[in-house]
């Protein structure tokens, strides 16, 4: 860009400064390299160049200017928006200032004495990194630095920058106080300079460019304060975002010396009896978690329209608030909220060790954010901490005390917004707080109870949330939201490729999280080795099926919550996929998941609720649930009803809810299954519709039903007695070992397996741990196989690895389940074609899910060995739950699946896996 582009502020006042640009290229040299190269500001150099992706260090930026000759009669400053982390500027090798922080603008005043006809300036930058005596003024640790120390380092002149002519008693900062429900507006007007004897005009306009207001004041110090009223005022809301402008005119001896506009909103958001209000309006918060990172930019944000259309995309997804998530955006970011209406949520960006020197680093940086950013409606919630980074709650009583100081602060340096003290995730809490909230996540089905039970103990009000200890602050009215939980899909890699099919950068940033179960790179190949094919048909239907794994999970998780009147609202994790964390409800280029309309229906302010007690069943039964109907604040007018279909047949029902913020009575359904001759996955549609007939809202659910004749010729022995009893209540001719088809046991021995390789076939329930498969074989030496051992709590037997298998317990490893999630499919092509739906497993599996993976094989024994199995984030930590081996004239066949923990008969998932498991081993 030309460096004597004069540009003029897009202001309907402000048309006094003139500015220059300086985004566009610069001069670069990192580490005082020989070779000088061109970057593109505002940008991170992470971003810019290949070799500095995870660099820190010191880097210098530098470029030509001309300052145009009328200029030199005004005050001539360079601003930047945000440069991370240390900046030292100098012009024409004058040095004019430096400024520490990464994310706040800052500027100086450039003398005239050092302009020459030509200009050049120098940006010294330095981000440090975690060698703190390399960088002992500010190691990074005591940095406020958010996600960098997930994502990686964020470098360098990452928002943009100017020059600009102005008055020497310039308008530097205009802070807003709107009071809604007078129309009162107090503006504190600060100066760079105290005025002499200036007189200060200021006038409101409102959306549609009247003058609603206005007022002057004469001026003599470097701050004023001025108040108007508005009659008829509009209030600002996600529904209306009515923005208002305050011009604001510094005039001496009746000239404008310097003019200044900044656009505002009036809005209240309160709480009350545990509920948000905005506007005095009851408020159901439907958020998201905004990582706020872009493709190519990292944080810098590529244009405005971007913005705008990830903005648009979250409102059309019913989301009402972005949780911006430790860190400070870039100030576009706000202009849009306001403009399109987005509540925002936002949290100063965190430290990692907390010292007397970091402390002081994180007030500075939240003055420095009211400062910039305290004009905006948008801005509701403030957080100073997140998950107890950088300070140690549960052993510090300092740092307990000086949250709670620091909260008390905050509150009276903006009375207008609610703070979060700590937003905890276990094992930390809160102690003074306007928001009870919470951070859990747990994978559905693996770990449905998991997810039942925390969110019923914290709709009770559960005591760990808050601190154990004496100093909480505890009112009862704080709302209670559970501000992160989700589940992974997957995005496609094909749709975040270049044009030339090339990897993005950050491909490969997740190798070292969840024992490398975050690494995209390569995922295609780990599929296809996997032979994965054979079980979903194609890596993009793989893909499409994690994607509504991540529906599945939110669609019950939102249900959950939402039938617990006293939970006030959640987030969602997260917006957008980054980088490697697959978690979006768009991926990293804002492209949509497949299930975008479908989250709008359960993502809404009312909202159906059927409950169900299980999702598998025969053919013939009844089907009872429960449906309520969800809120959100809404008023339900009398008269509305309920509309269900299942299978094409049509019911009608009327329900009714009339109070605030109320889960409606509970309506009782009863469906009679028809006696379907094949399986299926029957899906039950519900509408509610208004007195007048409109659509209200919808929603669906799906179970599987099976017909009860599931058992096969097959002649079972077993040397358990429990197990006999089993397979005789399904039908099956129990026998001796001698003449059975199949030995059903959960032992496995030298005996045994010497059995097998004479000719026994063998199924192998392995789904409790014990007398099977061990996970910690002790040590052998080759030619040794068969090593006698004691299994603690197991009486004195041989043990064998069978072929070199291992069985492992889920819990506290990466096939857990939560954060990164686990995707358990079930081969259905061939003989578990009767069980319906899949290949991933839902909640129709929920009573039988594996606690236990199998481990040791080679990728070829995928391709017909292993019928069911388990990959962890990226298509890694492949894990099998069913498999099949021959050994000599006979055959093993073994499975994790819980399938006898309940009556026989009971569940129909597990009757009918128990007997195609059978038929596998039978042969």
């Amino acid at each position: 860009m030309d460096s004597s582009l004069v540009i003029k502020p897009q202001s309907k006042t402000a048309d006094l400064r003139e500015r220059i640009s300086m985004d566009g290229p610069w001069e670069f040299c990192f580490e005082d390299q020989a070779d000088w190269r061109t970057a593109m500001v505002p940008n991170p150099w992470q971003a810019e160049f290949a070799d500095l992706r995870r660099a820190s260090g010191v880097a210098i930026y530098s470029r030509e200017f001309v300052i145009p000759n009328a200029w030199l009669s005004s005050e001539i400053i360079v601003r930047f928006g945000a440069v991370s982390y240390f900046a030292e500027v100098s012009i024409n090798g004058h040095p004019v200032g430096t400024h520490e922080g990464g994310y706040l603008p800052f500027e100086f005043i450039i003398p005239i004495k050092h302009l020459t006809q030509k200009n050049r300036i120098e940006v010294k930058v330095t981000l440090p990194d975690g060698d703190s005596r390399r960088f002992p003024d500010f190691p990074f640790s005591e940095i406020p630095h958010g996600k960098q120390s997930w994502y990686g380092p964020l470098g360098g002149i990452w928002q943009s920058v100017y020059l600009e002519s102005r008055s020497p008693h310039a308008i530097l900062n205009g802070r807003i106080v709107a009071t809604l429900h007078t129309g009162q507006v107090a503006v504190n007007v600060v100066f760079s300079s105290a005025p002499l004897s200036a007189l200060l005009v200021a006038e409101i306009i409102d959306r549609d460019g009247q003058i609603v207001a206005s007022t002057e004041s004469i001026v003599s110090k470097v701050t004023c304060r001025l108040t108007m009223i508005v009659n008829d005022v509009m209030p600002w809301s996600p529904d209306n975002p009515n923005l208002y402008q305050v011009n604001l005119l510094l005039k001496v001896e009746n000239t404008t010396v310097d003019a200044m506009s900044e656009t505002f909103g009036f809005r209240t958001f309160q709480t009350l009896d545990g509920h948000f209000h905005l506007n005095g309006q009851a408020f159901y918060l439907r958020g998201a978690l905004d990582q706020d990172y872009y493709p190519q930019g990292i944080c810098t944000p590529p244009s405005v329209e971007f913005l705008e259309d990830q903005f648009r995309k979250a409102k059309a997804l019913g989301i009402n608030m972005l949780r911006c998530h430790i860190k400070v955006p870039d100030p576009r970011y706000y202009e849009v909220a306001d403009r399109l209406g987005m509540l925002i949520w936002t949290e100063i960006p965190n430290v990692e060790t907390f010292t007397k020197k970091s402390a002081q680093r994180l007030r500075e940086t939240m003055e420095g954010i009211l400062t910039r950013d305290s004009n905006h409606p948008s801005i509701v919630i403030w957080t100073l901490i997140n998950e107890d980074w950088g300070i140690r709650l549960r052993e510090s009583a300092n740092h307990r005390q000086w949250l709670v100081d620091t909260f008390d602060w905050l509150k009276q340096a903006d009375p207008t917004r609610l703070v979060v003290d700590n937003s905890p995730c276990a094992p930390n809490y809160h102690i003074k707080s306007d928001i009870d909230d919470y951070h859990y996540y747990r994978s559905i089905p693996e770990r449905r109870g998991e997810w039942d039970q925390i969110t019923r103990e914290f709709s009770n009000g559960a005591e760990w949330s808050f601190s154990p200890y004496g100093e909480t602050i505890r009112s009862g009215d704080e709302p209670k939201v559970n501000s992160e939980f989700g589940v992974w899909g997957l995005a496609n890699p094909k749709f975040l490729r270049d044009k030339d099919g090339c990897d993005p950068w950050w491909f490969e940033g997740g190798e070292l999280w969840s024992d490398g179960a975050g690494s995209l790179a390569g995922v295609e190949n780990r599929f296809s080795n996997l032979y994965l094919d054979s079980v979903f048909g194609s890596f993009d239907a793989f893909v499409m099926a994690a994607q509504w794994y991540q529906f599945a999970n939110l669609k019950y998780e939102i249900e959950t919550m939402r039938a617990y009147p006293s939970i006030a609202g959640y987030v969602v994790t997260q917006l957008t996929d980054v980088h490697w964390e697959a978690n979006g409800l768009m991926d990293m280029a804002r492209n949509l998941r497949p299930f975008h309309q479908q989250f709008a229906d359960i993502n809404t302010d009312i909202v159906i609720l059927p409950q169900l007690s299980r999702w598998a069943f025969w053919a013939g039964e009844q089907l009872d649930l429960n449906v309520k109907i969800a809120t959100g604040g809404k008023i339900l007018k009398e008269g509305a009803w309920l509309e269900w279909t299942v299978d094409g047949i049509k019911d009608q029902s009327k329900i009714t809810a009339t109070a605030s913020f109320s889960v409606g009575d509970q309506c009782n359904v009863a469906i009679a299954i028809p006696m379907f001759k094949e399986p299926k996955m029957l899906d039950i549609s519900f509408r509610l519709y208004s007195d007048e007939g409109s659509e209200i809202a919808r929603n669906q659910v799906s179970v599987a039903v099976h017909p009860k004749a599931n058992r096969f010729n097959i002649k079972v022995a077993s040397d358990i007695p429990e197990l006999r009893k089993w397979v005789t209540a399904m039908g099956y001719e129990v026998t001796s070992e001698k003449s059975a088809d199949v030995l059903i046991t959960r032992n496995l021995d030298a005996v045994r397996v010497e059995a097998i390789d004479k000719g026994q076939k063998v199924l192998l329930l392995a789904e409790s741990g014990e007398g099977s498969l061990r996970s910690d074989p002790p040590p052998r030496e080759p030619p040794h196989e068969l090593i006698f051992d004691s299994v603690p709590g197991i009486p004195s037997q041989p043990y064998f690895s069978f072929p070199g298998y291992y069985l492992h317990d889920r819990n506290n490893t990466v096939w857990r389940g939560d954060w990164i999630a686990n995707f358990s499919w079930l081969n259905r092509n061939g003989i578990f074609s009767n069980l319906p739906g899949g290949p991933l497993l839902d909640l129709t599996f929920e009573n039988i899910i594996p606690r236990y993976v199998i481990s040791g094989f080679r990728p070829w024994e995928f391709n017909g060995r292993i019928h069911a199995g388990i990959v962890a984030g990226w298509v890694h930590k492949p894990a099998a739950t069913i498999i099949e081996k021959n050994l000599g004239a006979g055959k093993l066949t073994a499975t994790t699946f819980r399938l006898t923990e309940g009556e026989p008969c009971h569940d129909p998932t597990a009757s009918v896996l128990l007997s195609s498991l059978l038929q596998l081993a039978s042969g």
